[in-house]
């Protein structure tokens, strides 16, 4: 397979409400959307950086620069001849991900396309649906906190992650515990804390939540395995795995029991696959992470989730919560028994609006 022509476009996005975490307030999301066409088909890609470089190193400018200086012009020149390559062939750029993913998840869907399936199967995927959880933003109060909780329950999400933060965090857990005595809740502290604050976890133990995502630094393993001898709650990994060799050496010291896989945090779908697979054959659950993900994204992210060592619900919520502009033609919904329908469609399995996308970019470049 030949690319003929790539497209990039710079989408950016209010939210519908303010998304904080320990590093950040967000209130809009800038994307750059990847369309790539060969054949007659055309696949699309969402990178997931934010506008600021918190999570990652990377921003919709550096996405953009490396998509079109360096990543395209090389693709353009290949012969693809799965989309598994594609991972292979951009790995001589030593860092962004998130610019790799956004161009190899476009053509895993274009290739899924030609050959007529769902891109679920066409990764692997065994699930039809897939059970849904949701994230939650640091509220200014636990009393804030409350209704937001209900709010999504009622909306039929399987479990709950609050993020927290130095300050925010034994309190939280404390009041959600008193409030829903059975509600599966896990926290989520986006690097915030050192290992100095082990008695903090410590008293979270009594809550019960069902994991603690990324407590410590975004770098570290060895601290997070001296952590997890010390408390009960299983730690999940997230910024601190960047490839399938990072969950290998996590898992084998001991530094996480569960891991969160996010296609664009180890630079798309074929490296997304073997984290799952190197989860798996070792026996640590995975679920899959979300980023604020436009229509494309979440797309991609529901089919990723289908395939079958993601066992927990991962943040793969329903379009209506972020955006009041979409950019798809099915936009994604939860169902009352929390989980969401994997799209049997070719591809992504929906409808890309293009004319949208088009009309809101703030900027565009086609190469060929």
């Amino acid at each position: 397979m030949k690319l003929e022509r790539v497209e990039l476009f710079l989408v950016r996005l209010p939210l519908k409400r303010p998304y904080e975490t320990s590093m950040a307030v967000e209130t809009h999301e800038s994307h750059v959307l990847v369309r790539v066409e060969s054949g007659g088909a055309a696949g699309w890609g969402e990178s997931v950086a934010n506008e600021i470089p918190w999570y990652s190193g990377e921003t919709p400018a550096t996405v953009w620069t490396i998509l079109e200086d360096v990543l395209v012009p090389q693709l353009l020149k290949a012969d693809i001849a799965h989309p598994r390559e594609v991972s292979r062939m951009c790995a001589w750029v030593r860092d962004d991900p998130m610019a790799k993913a956004a161009i190899e998840m476009a053509i895993w869907d274009l290739a899924a396309k030609r050959e007529g399936v769902p891109l679920s199967r066409f990764i692997g995927g065994t699930r039809e649906r897939i059970p849904c959880g949701v994230a939650i933003g640091i509220h200014a109060s636990v009393d804030a906190l409350m209704p937001r909780i209900e709010e999504e329950l009622a909306g039929g999400y399987q479990r709950v992650k609050l993020k927290i933060k130095p300050g925010k965090d034994v309190a939280v857990a404390e009041a959600v515990r008193a409030r829903f005595p059975e509600l599966p809740f896990m926290l989520d502290a986006n690097s915030a804390y050192s290992l100095a604050d082990a008695p903090v976890f410590e008293r979270i133990d009594a809550t019960r939540p069902t994991m603690i995502e990324q407590p410590l630094a975004h770098d570290d393993m060895i601290d997070h395995a001296d952590l997890a001898k010390r408390i009960r709650t299983p730690i999940c990994l997230d910024e601190s795995i960047r490839h399938a060799e990072d969950a290998r050496k996590a898992i084998q010291i001991g530094a996480t029991r569960i891991v969160n896989i996010k296609a664009g945090r180890v630079g798309g779908l074929a490296e997304a696959i073997r984290v799952h697979d190197t989860c798996r054959e070792r026996g640590i659950p995975v679920w899959c992470g979300g980023m604020l993900e436009m229509g494309i994204g979440r797309a991609h992210n529901v089919h990723l989730a289908s395939l079958p060592g993601f066992s927990l619900p991962g943040d793969v919520a329903a379009s209506s919560r972020y955006f009041a502009t979409e950019i798809i033609g099915e936009p994604f919904t939860v169902e009352k028994d929390g989980t969401m329908r994997v799209p049997t469609g070719p591809g992504i399995g929906v409808s890309v609006l293009e004319g949208t996308i088009r009309k809101v970019a703030l900027r565009h470049a086609e190469l060929r």
